[in-house]
């Protein structure tokens, strides 16, 4: 019904004297031929309930629509039924999938989330500490972002430990011993940056995060691990600062070419930091991958459809949101779950950015498929 000013507020109050039809559990259990406590055992612990008397209660649900009320049975339970979900920006594309994995979830056993950008106003964070703390919450989730306590201690502070999860990588120090769930970054770059060495590519650049970012430290690490490893060796005029932006990208991409013997490929940090590699390449008359091969890390959503496609290393992100969900909710119910990462697989995907070292003029590529690290080949449609 379309609402005007004239006739908003009999609308309005017709509505507040419209009688509200609810179905009680007394109801319920009449129609089933049961007592009340037994149909809030059917709801509560089923399993603890004879298939025959499960079966007539659900049916009498069923029959008169009866749905518990979930603020009750919650404050029974002495928990609220609310994740927060903590990260900088909801906008960026790599939380997506994650997200779609901690609601999905969260719908499953029947809990709420509540997000908190830290971006907008990071200094009133501990105040979710304190909805925590007192119950207001049953739990946090972090995703890449600094830590939500004034101090870190604070989240022991209570007579229990709020329970609390990362979801990727921890971006600070202070927050290195709560438990997470992520890829092995260290292992993944080392991966990525040995397929580089496998085309042949001896010059290969590595455009970091910012000095201070945890987020990307492993990734050079593996990169560093897998030069060294080689008989090339770690070459730090190889490694530049990207600052995890377009910018900041572009500008260490012109650092690298203005080397006396600049790399012929460049791994990237991240996907964000490689499409703008690619774009500066271009400007500069270089052709990808043909004189410079790039790659990337995370498999954004337009790392597929770039020019060219985006050899890059995918992170399982709807996996991560989903395990980070589980993990946290084991803590809720009072498990432990140690603080030991818990590790989500990998993989190198093989788009069109990346090909053999060309070592004479006219040399060709094998374009138009993607390939994983392990030797299976797709298709692109």
């Amino acid at each position: 019904m379309a609402l005007t000013l004239g006739n908003e507020n009999v609308f309005i109050r017709r509505l507040a004297r419209a009688p509200i039809y609810t179905v009680s559990i007394k109801k319920v259990a009449k129609i089933a031929g049961v007592s009340i406590s037994t149909v809030s055992r059917c709801l509560n612990s089923p399993e603890r309930v004879r298939d025959t008397t499960l079966a007539a209660v659900q049916a009498a649900i069923a029959q008169t629509g009866y749905a518990p009320n979930a603020l009750a049975r919650n404050f029974r339970r002495g928990k609220t039924g609310l994740i927060m979900v903590v990260l900088q920006s909801v906008g960026l594309p790599f939380w997506e999938g994650v997200m779609r994995g901690i609601n999905g979830v969260a719908q499953e056993e029947g809990y709420s989330i509540l997000i908190r950008e830290t971006a907008s106003s990071p200094p009133e964070l501990d105040d979710y500490c304190k909805m925590v703390i007192s119950k207001e919450a049953d739990g946090v989730i972090i995703l890449a972002s600094p830590s939500p306590f004034s101090t870190p201690s604070a989240y022991a502070t209570s007579d229990r430990r709020i329970p609390i999860v990362l979801g990727c990588e921890n971006v600070t120090d202070e927050l290195a011993h709560i438990p997470s769930v992520r890829v092995d970054n260290r292992r993944a770059a080392f991966e990525a940056t040995q397929y580089l060495l496998q085309l042949g590519h001896e010059r290969i650049g590595f455009i970091a995060g910012s000095r201070s970012s945890l987020l990307t430290r492993d990734r050079e690490r593996g990169y560093l691990d897998a030069m060294q490893a080689s008989a090339l060796g770690q070459n730090r005029a190889w490694v530049t600062n990207g600052d995890q932006s377009i910018e900041g990208a572009r500008r260490a991409t012109r650092k690298l070419l203005s080397l006396a013997e600049p790399p012929t490929a460049i791994f990237c940090a991240n996907d964000e930091m490689a499409m703008a590699c690619i774009y500066e390449l271009k400007r500069n008359n270089l052709s990808v991958p043909q004189d410079v091969s790039v790659v990337g890390f995370d498999d954004t959503r337009y790392a597929a459809i770039m020019d060219p496609p985006l050899t890059t290393v995918v992170q399982p992100t709807e996996e991560i949101g989903e395990r980070t969900m589980r993990r946290l909710l084991s803590a809720i119910e009072g498990r432990d779950i140690g603080q030991a990462p818990e590790f989500v697989e990998h993989r190198l995907i093989v788009r069109e950015s990346t090909a053999p070292r060309q070592t004479a003029p006219g040399s060709t590529q094998d374009v138009g498929s993607t390939q994983d690290v392990d030797g299976s080949r797709q298709q692109i449609a």
